[in-house]
């Protein structure tokens, strides 16, 4: 119903249109409502930078502020720009989350390599982020190419510099979301080093950025290493513990299996005066890598998650 409404009040065919929506689960959505607001969206098309900040606007639920993120690269002689928007706080778990993402390009692609670049930047970047580590029914990334740039039909080269320019994009909004998270005061990275596999990374660097503990750990200001090399411990990889290192906003905490000495102040104040935390594992198992973003747990996060439906 509401492709058919889109596509009447913007003169287009219906499978042309493609519906992203986020809700309470269980709810229908208020169609009376939709359908005025469809007609009145149409009405504001246009294609100035202010109508791009409204349309991220409009998707907006629990956001604090509008998430665009946007690159310039040269191919084939061609200005390309890759443009995307997105929406998220919360709900937000791998597999996507509740969040939207509309990536708009005007590069000349084609379509099985434009799925394919899409579904490898989703891996690098939306997919490796969490708030609360609850994934939605509703997670939606579009990729929409025009070809306006000219040019021949991107291959080799040139359609991987396009690819590595749409993974900047992706990241650089998948990070959005978490910095934005609900009642959120910093956001985490955790990068794990050393390991057998991408797998195994993803897998560790999980589990560590959806540990309660780690999370109330970092909202609290305190460099708890045991929080954060147990969750490593229970990710379900086998590794070699003594061979296991941590650093904390690049301050060594643990080494080899062991604690070492450190000046706690001085890590808890580097947390508490930057809103970025950096947690970095280095396992000496391989040469595997992954990166995974995340926010701290927060009293306020529960104040709003608790009152959200009641």
């Amino acid at each position: 119903q509401m492709a058919t409404l889109v596509a009447d009040s913007c003169q287009l065919e219906n499978e042309q249109v493609l519906v992203m929506s986020t809700g309470v689960i269980g709810e229908h959505l208020p169609m009376e409502k939709i359908g005025r607001g469809i007609e009145a969206a149409a009405a504001e098309l246009h294609s100035s930078d202010e109508a791009l900040i409204a349309a991220a606007r409009g998707m907006m639920t629990t956001d604090t502020t509008h998430k665009i993120r946007s690159r310039v690269v040269q191919l084939n002689g061609q200005e390309v720009h890759i443009t995307g928007m997105a929406k998220g706080a919360a709900m937000i778990g791998p597999n996507m989350a509740t969040m939207l993402a509309l990536i708009l390009t005007d590069a000349a692609i084609s379509a099985e390599d434009a799925q394919e670049g899409l579904k490898d930047a989703v891996d690098e970047s939306f997919n490796c982020i969490s708030v609360d580590g609850h994934t939605s029914t509703s997670d939606t990334v579009l990729l929409l190419a025009n070809g306006a740039a000219g040019g021949p039909v991107l291959a080799g080269t040139e359609l991987a510099k396009f690819q590595a320019t749409l993974v900047e994009v992706c990241e650089d909004l998948a990070q959005l979301i978490p910095a934005d998270g609900e009642g959120a005061t910093h956001l985490i990275t955790v990068e794990v080093h050393g390991c057998q596999s991408r797998e195994a990374a993803i897998a560790i660097a999980k589990t560590v950025a959806d540990s309660p503990l780690v999370k109330t750990a970092v909202a609290g200001n305190d460099p708890n290493w045991g929080r954060i090399v147990s969750a490593a411990g229970y990710a379900g990889i086998a590794f070699d513990p003594t061979k296991v290192s941590l650093l904390l906003n690049g301050m060594l905490l643990y080494e080899h299996g062991a604690p070492v000495e450190f000046d706690a102040q001085a890590i808890s104040e580097s947390m508490r005066s930057d809103r970025n935390t950096a947690i970095l594992l280095l396992l000496d198992e391989g040469t595997a890598s992954a990166r995974f973003w995340t926010t701290d747990l927060t009293t306020e996060y529960v104040r709003l998650n608790a009152e959200y439906h009641t």
